[in-house]
């Protein structure tokens, strides 16, 4: 399964979905479903996101087998 802190992050910088959508080029929805375990974001998105809260993908995403 795959953890996020991208809720933890946007919180961090008082951030709403639809910023962070549009700083990394996607729906809000599918940022809402990132942050709730619903969806696997793609190599490029995950590097986009890290890029926008300066740090490493494996900071914002970890994965624990279930």
């Amino acid at each position: 399964m795959l953890k996020t802190r991208i809720k933890e992050l946007r919180a961090a910088r008082s951030m709403d979905q639809a910023q962070l959508a549009e700083l990394v080029g996607v729906r809000r929805e599918t940022i809402g479903r990132l942050e709730n375990g619903q969806y696997n974001p793609s190599l490029k998105l995950a590097m986009d996101i890290a890029k926008v809260f300066g740090l490493t993908v494996e900071e914002i995403f970890s994965f624990t087998e279930e």
